[in-house]
């Protein structure tokens, strides 16, 4: 123990701290991701909140034709392209939620940062997280849901291997633009390509670096879930890849998103101030329109029951 001799006759920092002006930062939310998919997804903007995908009847040639050089004789066939008689429409759905700011908090707490904005801030970013997941999983038009069963495959052996991802790119081979996965699925499979002494390149693809097979970005994503979770604790367990075509163009995958909305905060996104009650609290009502299209069958094919537990020693 220290002598009283030994003690320092001056201010404390403890004391101190009262007086200080600390340097702070913005409310640091850990469960914000990247969300490449809605970076990288085309969107279309709907008028009316329905988007209706047309389609033709299934057939090899919808119409005959007439190849001819010099006999005039030849009939022209004649027809016409049949198209579905009940072709599918998607609906936007909502993702809502309301904000609440005691006025005479933010009024005094104001400085550095605007309280009510930081809130907002904060809600719009957990909306979106929100929206990724709900393109990847929503019952009605999640993508995992709406995968013709043409364009299922299974994994080999378990672990994602350079051959699995190559069946996926014969399934999508019109143009891919990126596969979609689970971080650890993707370390799966770089596991795999380094057992078979095929490291797979890299790539800056929009201010990400992305690791390439065959050409095309594999874009991670912790929404496509392993045994049900965004951060399985166990070092096994089982998810599913997506190859993905995107691209109303293409006729490929489009989000959709509603356009022109009143108080149209950003793509697809309402916030509506609804005033201040009687007890001084401002109400924000934050409102996001929603939906996703698969425009053709072969725009999109998943890997299934991946494992993403498999290790091996290097020699």
């Amino acid at each position: 123990m220290a002598n009283e001799e030994n003690k320092i006759n001056a201010l404390s920092a403890n004391a101190a701290y009262n007086l200080a002006n600390v340097t702070k930062t913005k409310p640091q939310y850990g469960a914000i991701t990247p969300k490449w998919l809605t970076k990288l997804l085309e969107f279309k903007g709907l008028e009316t909140g329905i988007y209706r995908v047309n389609k033709v009847k299934e057939g090899e040639t919808p119409l005959d034709v007439l190849c001819s050089q010099t006999k005039k004789s030849d009939i022209i066939p004649d027809g016409y392209v049949e198209y579905e008689l009940e072709p599918r429409e998607y609906r936007l759905s909502s993702i809502s939620t309301i904000i609440n700011v005691n006025t005479a908090v933010e009024d005094i707490y104001s400085s550095p940062y605007d309280q009510a904005n930081e809130q907002l801030s904060l809600a719009i970013e957990s909306l979106r997280e929100r929206q990724e997941s709900q393109l990847i999983n929503n019952d009605d038009y999640g993508l995992l849901k709406n995968v013709p069963d043409s364009q299922r495959i299974q994994s080999r052996t378990g672990a994602p291997t350079p051959d699995d991802l190559d069946e996926l790119i014969s399934k999508v081979w019109k143009e891919p633009s990126f596969f979609l996965a689970h971080p650890r699925a993707i370390a799966a499979f770089e596991r795999e390509c380094t057992k078979r002494g095929v490291p797979p390149v890299t790539a800056n693809i929009g201010g990400g670096n992305f690791i390439l097979w065959r050409g095309i970005p594999i874009i991670p994503t912790d929404k496509l879930l392993v045994d049900g979770l965004k951060n399985p604790k166990s070092q096994s367990g089982k998810t599913n890849i997506l190859l993905i075509r995107t691209g109303e163009a293409k006729r490929g995958v489009v989000g959709l998103y509603q356009a022109g909305l009143k108080d149209e905060h950003s793509r697809g996104l309402s916030v509506r101030y609804r005033g201040v009650d009687d007890k001084g609290v401002a109400s924000y009502l934050l409102s996001l329109y929603c939906s996703a299209a698969i425009l053709a069958d072969d725009a999109i094919a998943v890997l299934e029951d991946v494992e993403v537990g498999e290790y091996y020693d290097y020699e």
